[in-house]
C-alpha cells in the first residue's frame, strides 16, 4: 500500500466518479484492496472531506432582498424540509438575542415541517402562538401544538392561545377579559422573533373565507397570519379585522427578526407581497423558489 496506489484509486474513485469495482478492475487488484486504499486515503489526508456552514451553501441573493427590503435570504440547494428547518434555527442561533426572548409561531405546512424537524435550544424563550386557531382539523392548522412543541425543543415555556382567530365581536370582547388570553396578547406587543408560513390566497368562497368584497378578492395575494396583502404590500383588510384574535399588522412589523418560511411556484406572488408589506424581514426558501421570484422582478429592481 504505497502512496502512489493510494493517490490513484483516490483519484479514480473521486476525482473521476469510478466505482469502486471499476477501481479494481483498472488496478488489476480486488475490491476489498481498493476500500482498504480509499480508507487509507482518507486516514492520511490524501482525501479530506469537508461540510461547510448551511450559510456558506445558501445564496444570499443580496439583489433581491434591497429589491424586496429584506435583512436577509435563505436560499438552500433544497427545500427539504430538515435543511429548511436547519436554516432557520441557524438564523434564531446568530440572533444574539437577550434574555428572556419571546418567540412567535405561524401555521401551515411551511411552519409545519420545520417545527417537525426541530428548532434549536433557546435558553428561557417563551413560545406563543401568533394567532388563534381556526375550525379545521388538518395538521398543519394545530398551531398551538406548534407552540407546545417548539417550547419544548427550545427548553423554553410555551404559552397557549385557546381562541378562534376570527371571533364575533362579541366573543372577542368576552376573550379580551380572560386572564390567559391577555397574557398572550401582552406578548405580542414585545416579540423578539416570528417564524411563520406565507400563504397564497386561492379563494373566497369557501365556509372559511374570510368574507372580501369581489373587487378586494381580485388584488389579494396572500397572507401572514391573516394580514393579508396584495403583490405591491398594500393591506387588504376584511370585515371585522379588528376583532382579529393574532398579531397585529404593527405587531408583526416591529419584530426584530421575522421570518417566512415558504417554498414553491404557488408562492412567489405571496413572498413578494409579505416582503413589500413589511410582515417578514427575513426569508427562508430554496434555489428553485428565489430564481422564480427574481424573475419575477423588474431587472432594474434586482439590481
Amino acid at each position: 500500500m504505497n502512496r502512489t496506489l493510494i493517490h490513484t484509486a483516490a483519484r479514480l474513485h473521486y476525482i473521476d466518479g469510478l466505482p469502486q469495482v471499476e477501481v479494481a478492475r483498472r488496478m488489476e487488484m480486488s475490491t476489498a484492496s481498493v476500500s482498504r486504499l480509499l480508507t487509507r486515503a482518507r486516514e492520511e489526508g490524501i482525501v479530506r472531506f469537508e461540510v461547510p456552514p448551511l450559510e456558506e451553501l445558501a445564496n444570499e441573493h443580496d439583489a433581491v432582498a434591497r429589491a424586496l427590503g429584506l435583512k436577509q435570504i435563505r436560499a438552500i440547494e433544497t427545500g427539504h424540509p430538515p435543511a429548511l428547518s436547519v436554516a432557520v434555527g441557524k438564523l434564531i442561533q446568530d440572533a444574539n438575542l437577550d434574555a428572556n426572548p419571546v418567540v412567535a409561531i405561524g401555521w401551515g405546512r411551511a411552519m409545519q415541517s420545520v417545527v417537525t424537524h426541530g428548532l434549536p435550544a433557546l435558553a428561557n424563550a417563551t413560545v406563543v402562538p401568533a394567532t388563534g386557531g381556526m375550525n379545521q382539523t388538518q395538521s398543519h392548522f394545530q398551531i398551538n401544538e406548534f407552540a407546545r412543541t417548539t417550547a419544548e425543543q427550545m427548553g423554553g415555556q410555551a404559552k397557549l392561545l385557546f381562541a378562534p382567530a376570527r371571533p364575533s365581536p362579541e366573543l372577542y370582547t368576552q376573550l379580551v377579559r380572560t386572564p390567559e388570553i391577555a397574557e398572550v396578547m401582552a406578548l405580542w406587543e414585545r416579540v423578539d422573533v416570528t417564524v411563520t408560513g406565507i400563504g397564497n390566497y386561492v379563494d373566497a368562497s369557501t365556509s372559511h373565507g374570510p368574507g372580501f368584497l369581489p373587487e378586494q378578492a381580485s388584488r389579494v395575494v396572500g397572507d401572514v397570519v391573516r394580514q393579508y396583502f396584495d403583490i405591491d404590500g398594500t393591506p387588504i383588510e376584511w370585515p371585522n379585522q379588528s376583532y382579529q384574535m393574532g398579531m397585529s399588522r404593527q405587531q408583526l412589523r416591529r419584530v426584530p427578526l421575522a421570518i417566512g418560511v415558504c417554498v414553491g411556484a404557488d408562492k412567489v406572488d405571496p413572498i413578494i407581497g409579505a416582503a413589500r408589506a413589511g410582515l417578514i424581514n427575513t426569508l427562508v426558501t430554496d434555489a428553485r423558489t428565489i430564481a422564480l421570484v427574481e424573475a419575477k422582478l423588474d431587472v432594474s429592481e434586482a439590481e
